[in-house]
């Protein structure tokens, strides 16, 4: 078994890497992508080794790049769109919603479009306007997309493979502040299948769901749960179009308690749907209501104050003390 330490963001290098080498359908193209590498450094050095004709810098157009790749997908070719900044989604979400996710039941399964569109997402790293954005739950309400988000340096390396080799389009959520992060990646063998979620830390007394960059908070929040005596017990969720909620619903049976964390805004996110579907499922096993601690229902604010919109482990926890005095 062959395996390295590296950052998350080199192990998304790596991981395309191996795809470009895989299959030469395979190409990436977005903005400042080539000769710069992109503003983060995930394809750096990727158009020197596979050429401009497949490692493509694009126009300052998220629209045309979406529907350039749809064209690409329509050929033949397997596209790697990088979306800048997650704010700049946005005048690519026409392109997105209405032909890439239909595109497979409007020709009634005749039509694939195998298209990955990466977006760095998420806030903690001191920027400007329309560049710390959580927008996942504006598309795991479109059916016909599958939509991923790795929160170890493992999962980015293994899941962008499986995005790429996907037959459906994927919308791949990369946790910008967690791309330094480091950790070992087996380059033999993933840790789990995408579309299933991954207990990080098991416990007993209570569950606490995270996906991305919120993943590491989590598990900081249940080790210091344990001078509470409290045993947290911790799920990655990994895929968010589909969630697994068999994971997720087996855990709540076995500890009865219920926190869910995003960073995206609390109000219509993500942690709503799961919320209610883990009552509708295990409603009897429940000891108290499913809470949910996410962004505030407002534009991201300033950096200067963005600690004070996150989502940070004493808010965690006073989920968890909550869930416990009910």
């Amino acid at each position: 078994m062959s395996t390295q330490r590296m950052t998350l963001a080199k192990a998304l290098t790596s991981g395309m890497t191996r795809a470009l080498e895989r299959d030469p359908k395979t190409m990436l193209l977005g903005e400042d992508i080539g000769k710069l590498g992109g503003v983060y450094r995930i394809t750096e050095g990727l158009q020197a080794r596979f050429g401009a004709d497949r490692i493509v810098d694009t126009p300052l157009a998220e629209s045309g790049i979406i529907g350039t790749s749809i064209g690409l997908a329509l050929r033949g070719r397997k596209p790697v769109a990088e979306i800048q900044f997650d704010g700049f989604v946005f005048p690519g979400f026409n392109q997105i919603t209405t032909q890439l996710a239909k595109m497979h039941m409007r020709s009634e399964g005749h039509v694939n479009l195998p298209v990955t569109i990466r977006i760095p997402y998420g806030g903690g790293i001191g920027s400007v306007e329309h560049h710390s954005e959580s927008p996942e739950a504006l598309f795991a309400h479109t059916a016909g997309l599958r939509i991923m988000s790795p929160s170890t340096p493992n999962d980015a390396y293994w899941m962008i493979q499986e995005a790429i080799s996907s037959p459906d389009p994927v919308i791949f959520f990369e946790p910008k502040r967690r791309y330094w992060l480091k950790g070992e990646v087996d380059l033999d063998h993933p840790a789990a299948p995408t579309d299933k979620a991954q207990i990080v830390r098991p416990g007993t007394d209570a569950t606490v769901v995270a996906w991305g960059p919120l993943v590491p908070v989590a598990l900081a929040a249940a080790q210091a749960s344990v001078e509470d005596g409290r045993e947290v017990e911790v799920i990655d969720l990994r895929s968010l179009s589909p969630v697994d909620f068999d994971t997720v619903t087996e855990s709540v049976q076995r500890t009865g308690r219920l926190v869910i964390a995003h960073e995206a805004p609390t109000f219509g996110g993500l942690g709503g749907e799961i919320a209610a579907r883990v009552t509708e499922r295990a409603f009897y096993s429940l000891q108290a209501p499913v809470l949910r601690v996410g962004g505030y229902h407002m534009p991201y604010p300033p950096s200067k104050v963005e600690a004070q919109y996150l989502p940070d482990i004493d808010r965690i926890l006073d989920a968890l003390d909550r869930s416990f005095d009910y």
